[in-house]
């Protein structure tokens, strides 16, 4: 009842994880890796999120959408998060050679706009469309500059999450009355007030895949001296993006740099400089009490750092589009699918500008250290 008409599901084994996987069922798996596009959901949610714009896209286009570990139908493989998002986008990676394509389109979402972004570090790629993605510098405990705040990323990873919403998701709650339920968080966290789907189940659904066991879905957390008294720990989904892993601000050094496109919404609660999610902007609002001040723990700017990132790539010699929706939440392809299906099929060359070519894979891709 999950799977939207035309879209099936499989799974592909790697030499890494068993991966779960949507394609159109109409679509001619001989398509080149030039045609393809492939979709990477964010946290607390899986492959079912992109059903609609699967549906959407051209039927010339080979589409697929990845689970990631531990959500979805993919295995739930613990997550060493001192590799950042590695092991996420070495699944992918694993994946898409599994399936024999080398350079393709990708799409990430949330996390998942840090998971390709780490790919394209690692591996050539024909574009990349970012998502209301994470920073490139995590998911807070970070200045303007990237720079982190404590040595122990307090405030951080695993602890961030609220224990009641990870009880739900272990629960499988479908409800709405909490707001901590899955679905309560899809309405005021996911989307704009205001947005409704007929397919509301199925995307809740698919945040109730989000695998709570150990190393998964939230992590582990430290002990701090620093508000608010935890700090990241060292396995588990929310940890991949702590500052001191994660950092996909090298990018900008690639020697072949794939078009971007970056598209995100202006009322975004999870992604943005003032985000609900950023415990340091809830010190400052007085939800959490004891918030030392903007000078020790001040809110992370997260658009603002990516947008520094890109205009640096830019300024590199790399190709960036912004697209910047009024009015919108945390899924533009949820919500405005006509803008963002028009914004993509222009990244990949589809409509609007020449394609773009292949990379050697010979090509030498800069990479972070791990």
């Amino acid at each position: 009842m999950t799977l939207l008409e035309g879209i099936g599901a499989r799974i592909i084994d790697t030499d890494r994880i068993r991966v779960g996987i949507l394609e159109r069922d109409a679509d001619d798996l001989d398509t080149s890796a030039e045609q393809t596009v492939v979709l990477v959901h964010g946290d607390v949610s899986s492959s079912l999120f992109w059903q609609e714009i699967m549906q959407d896209l051209p039927h010339d286009l080979r589409v697929i959408a990845v689970d990631l570990r531990g959500f979805g139908d993919t295995e739930s493989l613990p997550v060493d998060a001192t590799r950042g998002v590695r092991d996420f986008s070495d699944d992918l990676y694993a994946t898409l050679q599994a399936l024999g394509l080398e350079a393709t389109h990708l799409v990430g979402w949330s996390m998942g706009g840090g998971v390709v972004m780490q790919y394209a570090i690692d591996h050539p790629v024909l574009s990349l469309t970012l998502q209301a993605p994470v920073s490139p510098y995590g998911l807070g405990g970070t200045r303007r500059d990237g720079s982190r705040l404590t040595d122990d990323d307090a405030g951080c990873g695993g602890g961030v999450a609220d224990p009641d919403f990870v009880q739900r998701l272990t629960d499988r709650d479908t409800t709405d009355e909490a707001p901590t339920s899955p679905r309560s968080v899809f309405r005021s966290g996911y989307v704009a007030a205001g947005y409704t789907s007929a397919h509301e189940d199925v995307w809740v659904e698919s945040m109730n895949t989000t695998s709570t066991a150990t190393g998964n879905y939230p992590g582990d957390s430290i002990e701090s001296p620093h508000w608010p008294g935890f700090g990241a720990g060292t396995t588990g989904v929310l940890n991949t993006m702590a500052p001191r892993y994660f950092d996909t601000s090298s990018i900008v050094d690639l020697t072949i740099k794939p078009p971007i496109l970056w598209i995100h919404g202006t009322v975004d609660a999870i992604v943005s400089d003032t985000s609900c999610y950023d415990l340091n902007r809830l010190g400052a609002l007085g939800v959490i009490p004891g918030w030392p001040g903007a000078d020790v723990a001040p809110a992370q700017e997260m658009v603002s750092q990516t947008r520094d990132v890109l205009d640096a790539y830019r300024a590199a010699g790399g190709e960036v589009t912004e697209v910047e929706l009024q009015g919108v939440g945390h899924s533009p392809h949820l919500e405005r699918p006509t803008e963002f299906r028009r914004a993509l099929l222009e990244v990949i060359g589809y409509i609007g500008r020449p394609a773009y070519p292949a990379p050697p894979t010979e090509a030498i891709i800069l990479s972070s250290s791990d």
